[in-house]
């Protein structure tokens, strides 16, 4: 396991992180994602932490809190020193009936940090994010209050996630100028089958210096090994909940690659997929969920899968984006300006 830099930080998280989506659902959309309970999330903490996971993802919204709840008490089940691991989670969606029970606003971003921590059972957040954009809030607004709690104590560093970049952009302006606590990081989906993040927002994490946590990897299980010929097998998560969209033509045209190149190397067709992202520049880490530990195994052993140049150039090839204006514009006008050697 290898060891990144978050974003312009001194902090070292693991190149995979583990994603607890999975724990505690019961009904609706976060049943049909995973309904662990307390003993099955505790075998899967352990197996992530022995192999040198230090870093888990989460959010107030998943499962209503419950996955919260029982990743704190998998951390005291185990054992496992608080200071040993790096604690994500997020705050946005709807937890409450009332109109002030979601969004970024001040109230809401601070009455859900405290109900996080009492959840988790901890007394500090590592890594806050606000889970998505909310247009109603001034992002000025938002900023200050998780600048508030970095200053309290109750959150060590802060991040976004689903945002576009021009907002990341503005927001990244207005905590400088106003010299509040920095965005670290952006966590945002990323896969061969859904590479739209190259357009505008991989430039700008590279430019600003962001760090980059991809959520599903494997395209909601797109690219697990399950899906051939134009259809999904009946095992996998989107056979009930199909997410996130997939470009079909594309995704047809890359698992025949994704199957040679893991027959060759002797590894699943899913650790092609996780190791093509660990092997992106722009790439923090990648988080993994499992509902079983043999899933989240396979998906471990895909850091010690090396893909050589002509791998990635077959990958490339059939899943690179289409060129867009301005992109196209800026690339022919940016040869003037090479230096040529």
């Amino acid at each position: 396991m290898r060891y990144r830099k978050l974003g312009p930080s001194g902090l070292l998280v693991s190149e995979l992180c583990l994603g607890t989506m999975t724990f505690g659902g019961s009904e609706g959309m976060w049943g049909l994602i995973g309904q662990l309970r307390q003993d099955e999330a505790d075998a899967l903490v352990k197996t992530s932490v022995e192999a040198g996971i230090n870093f888990i993802d989460t959010a107030n919204v998943y499962a209503g809190g419950e996955s919260e709840r029982i990743l704190g008490q998998s951390i005291r089940n185990l054992g496992i020193a608080r200071d040993d691991v790096v604690i994500a989670t997020k705050v946005l969606g709807q937890m409450g009936e009332g109109p002030n029970a979601r969004g970024a606003s001040r109230a809401h971003v601070l009455a859900q940090a405290k109900a996080s921590l009492t959840r988790l059972q901890m007394d500090h957040i590592d890594l806050y994010q606000i889970h998505g954009f909310d247009p109603l809030t001034p992002i000025t607004e938002t900023l200050e209050a998780l600048d508030t709690l970095v200053r309290q104590g109750h959150v060590r560093y802060i991040g976004l996630s689903n945002w576009a970049a021009w907002q990341i952009v503005k927001a990244v302006g207005i905590a400088e100028a106003r010299k509040l606590a920095p965005i670290l990081s952006l966590q945002a989906y990323y896969t061969l089958v859904g590479r739209d993040l190259e357009r505008e927002v991989v430039p700008m994490l590279q430019s600003e210096g962001l760090g980059l946590m991809v959520w599903s990897p494997l395209a909601g299980g797109f690219l697990s090994g399950k899906y051939s010929g134009g259809q999904a097998s009946n095992e996998g998560r989107r056979t009930a909940f199909n997410f996130p969209p997939v470009n079909l033509e594309r995704g047809d045209a890359v698992i025949p690659v994704m199957g040679r190149i893991a027959a060759d190397k002797g590894c699943s067709v899913a650790q092609v997929a996780l190791a093509w992202l660990l092997h992106q520049p722009v790439v923090t880490s990648v988080i993994v969920g499992a509902k079983r530990v043999d899933q989240l195994q396979d998906n471990i052993a895909a850091t010690g899968v090396k893909l050589s140049p002509e791998d990635l150039g077959a990958l490339d090839a059939v899943t690179k984006l289409p060129a867009e204006y301005p992109g196209w514009m800026i690339e022919r006008q940016a040869q003037y300006r090479v230096v040529k050697g």
